[in-house]
Formats: C-alpha cells, sequence, structure tokens
C-alpha cells in the first residue's frame, strides 16, 4: 500500500523551487496559485533568504502551493492518483495539501485558507512570546512528564524519541534549566507556540472562513493529525484541520494508523526529507521516496506503481459509503442492524481498539443498502462498513 504525505512548517530552505520553475506548466500553476494566495510565491521558493521564508505568513502557503502543484507533477490525472494511493496525511499545515489531493477541498480553498491561516497564527504569536524546543531521545513517559510540570505542551508528537515542546519563552528557559534525563533540547527557530492554546485566535479566524467552504468526502482515506484516525466525512476534516490550529499533532498515532493499514511505501512531497526520515526510524521495512527535485518524477511514478493498490472507498461512489475511522473489532448497533433507513448522523456501531472506542456514524443518512461487515469482525482503518443510498433517490 502506498501512502502519500505533505510535510509542514520548517522544511523549506531557500531556493527549494528553483528546479520545478523550468517547468513552465508547473511555473503557470504555480502563478495561479499565487495569485490566489496574494505573493509571489515563485519568488519566495527561490529568491527569498531562510528568514524571509521562515515567517509564518510565507511558509505555509509556500508549502500547500508546492506539494499541490509537485502532486499534479507525479499524477497529470486526479484517477492516476485514486488507483495507485491508499491513503493521504499531512504534517500540520500539509493536512490542508492532504486535503485537497483526497478531493475533500479544492486547491483554490485550501490556498485561500492557508493564506488566513498563516496571518492569523503569526498575529496570535505576536500577543505573547512563545516558542518550541525539540526534544529528541529520552523516556517517553519521564519526557511529558517534564513538559507537564513546566506547563509546556507536546505540540508536536512525532514518533519514538522526537517530540516537541511549546510555550511561553519562561516555560521553555525553565525546561532548559530542568530537562528530562538523557533529552538533548534543540530549541526551533519559529515565530511561536503553534499548536497550542496560544493559536485559539487564530482558530476563530479560520473557522469562521470554513463555514463558507464546501467540502467533498474524501475519494482517498485521509489520516487526520488529531488522533490518527481515517476521516471519510469532509466536513469533519475541514473541522479537524481548523481545530488543529490549536491544538497537538499527533504524527505518532497517524504513522501506527499507517501500520494497521499496511503500508509498503511512503512517498513525501516536495519539499521531502523530514517525514520520510520519521518513517525510516517507526516504520521499520516500510520503504521510503523523498521527492525533492523534478529529475525524480520519473523514479517516483515507478515507486508509486511498486506500492500502488488504490483506495479501498475509491470502488463505489464515498456518499453511500461508512468507513472505519480504526483499526480494531467492529460492533454493530442493533437499532441500526434492524432499521432501512438511516437519520444524518445516526451510529451504526463502535470499533473497539486497544487504545479505546470509536464510535461510528452514518454522516448522510440513507437506505441501507448492505452490511458489508457483521458484528465482532476485525476492520482496519478506511475499510468500508455500511453502503447506503440517499434518501428519495432511485436504487
Amino acid at each position: 500500500m502506498l501512502v502519500i504525505v505533505a510535510p509542514g512548517q520548517g522544511a523549506q530552505t531557500p531556493g527549494f523551487l528553483t528546479p520545478w520553475l523550468e517547468d513552465d506548466v508547473f511555473a503557470s500553476r504555480l502563478h495561479w496559485l499565487s495569485t490566489v494566495a496574494g505573493m509571489d510565491l515563485a519568488h519566495h521558493g527561490t529568491v527569498s533568504d531562510a528568514d524571509t521564508i521562515r515567517d509564518t505568513r510565507v511558509a505555509q502557503p509556500l508549502l500547500v502551493a508546492t506539494a499541490l502543484v509537485a502532486t499534479l507533477e507525479l499524477f497529470p490525472h486526479p484517477s492516476d492518483g485514486y488507483s495507485r494511493v491508499g491513503a493521504v496525511a499531512g504534517h500540520s499545515v500539509g493536512e490542508l495539501a492532504a486535503a485537497v489531493g483526497a478531493r475533500a477541498i479544492t486547491a483554490e480553498q485550501a490556498m485561500v485558507l492557508v493564506r488566513e491561516r498563516g496571518n492569523a497564527m503569526a498575529e496570535a504569536a505576536a500577543t505573547t512570546p512563545t516558542g518550541m524546543t525539540a526534544l529528541l531521545g529520552g523516556d517517553r513517559d519521564e519526557v511529558l512528564a517534564t513538559l507537564a510540570r513546566h506547563g509546556l505542551t507536546p505540540a508536536n508528537d512525532n514518533g519514538p524519541g522526537q517530540i516537541v515542546a511549546a510555550g511561553t519563552m519562561e516555560q521553555l528557559e525553565a525546561l532548559k534549566a530542568d530537562p528530562p534525563a538523557k533529552a538533548r533540547l534543540i530549541p526551533l527557530s519559529v515565530a511561536g507556540a503553534f499548536h497550542t492554546e496560544h493559536m485559539a485566535p487564530a482558530v476563530g479566524h479560520v473557522a469562521r472562513l470554513a463555514l463558507s467552504v464546501s467540502t467533498h468526502d474524501p475519494r482517498i482515506p485521509m489520516i487526520s493529525n488529531k488522533d490518527g484516525q481515517v476521516v471519510h466525512d469532509g466536513r469533519d476534516v475541514l473541522r479537524r484541520i481548523v481545530g488543529q490550529i490549536a491544538s497537538p499533532v499527533r504524527w505518532d498515532l497517524c504513522l501506527d494508523t499507517m501500520a494497521d493499514l499496511g503500508v509498503t511505501g511512503i512517498l513525501e512531497m516536495p519539499p521531502a526529507g523530514t517525514l520520510t526520515g520519521i518513517a525510516k526510524r517507526a516504520l521499520k521495512g516500510v520503504e521510503t521516496f523523498a521527492l525533492k527535485t523534478p529529475d525524480q518524477l520519473d523514479d517516483a511514478r515507478a515507486f508509486c506503481d511498486k506500492h500502488g493498490e488504490g483506495s479501498l472507498i475509491d470502488v463505489t461512489p464515498t456518499w453511500r459509503m461508512v468507513v472505519s475511522p480504526a483499526k480494531g473489532t467492529f460492533h454493530i448497533d442493533p437499532r441500526a442492524f434492524e432499521t432501512d433507513l438511516l437519520a444524518a448522523g445516526a451510529e451504526i456501531g463502535s470499533v473497539a481498539s486497544l487504545r479505546d472506542r470509536l464510535l461510528v456514524r452514518a454522516m448522510h443518512g440513507g437506505q441501507v443498502v448492505e452490511w458489508l461487515v457483521e458484528d465482532g469482525d476485525p476492520v482496519a482503518p478506511g475499510q468500508p462498513l455500511l453502503r447506503l443510498h440517499p434518501e428519495g433517490a432511485e436504487l
């Protein structure tokens, strides 16, 4: 199974777009997204220095636009991706690119949202002096206990031995003076404490804009940063992306879900390297491909052909499928099983895993056509559970 991932802020480096812009089609598409974003992304990806592209207001649109245009280079026709990609995920702001790849929102909607997201997060960061520090190594429980003692948030949990703490500069100084044993601290050059309560004002602004965004249910399973669940409702995808501005990135749980899916290959969109590096440490035996320059495209396509199996939910229209959010054992709700017509939002059952028990709802409702699992069946993330037909439509 192939998973495509999009990196988050910090992956950008000066001049990384230079080789890509030698392609006139790539340049034209980037110019279109630049127009939507209201800034010259080609300039920032080729000429701007490290300090300029570190600015949240620049970095976020630059990263999302790059991933979107590079995806079209890799899969010129969307159907090419649907037949090969088993799941998508994005780290932090990369989730917006992943949502476009899954066809939950459009590229233009993503660029408006990322423009406003970057501006709002920069404004929120300017309110109070805050920052972030990476902790490498150490005992996980001790690291988390130390952060709690200092009032810090584990803003990015990137997997074994890599947690990013966020909070006020005073809290980070206290952490420096009293670190967890055997953990190496690396202060990050970022504008503020992203993915913490300090970003709450940005959530409110982006949430108001999101009310006017039309969504579609993903054509490819999308793995959420919030909890590693596979999300199959377009509105839920958008809600999670907005709320995640002020909540931790649980990339460790996303990696767990990839393992549950049986991933064999992970391809990271440019500017690549960060997420494939994490995957090499966390998912032993899984092949990775970091797409950094256009001269790798032929090899990247071959990598996709090797690992691509397509999405389980692409075999039928997604508006009439309810899928599992996680790996576990599915238990059917008797009330749902005994009815032929489900209301929107009706519970159809739950998935019990080692971590928790997750309710599963038929977000759109409709006429029950076919149960695709039985009570007590083991299920995988994104596995179809129930086929529905819209109420009032002809079967």
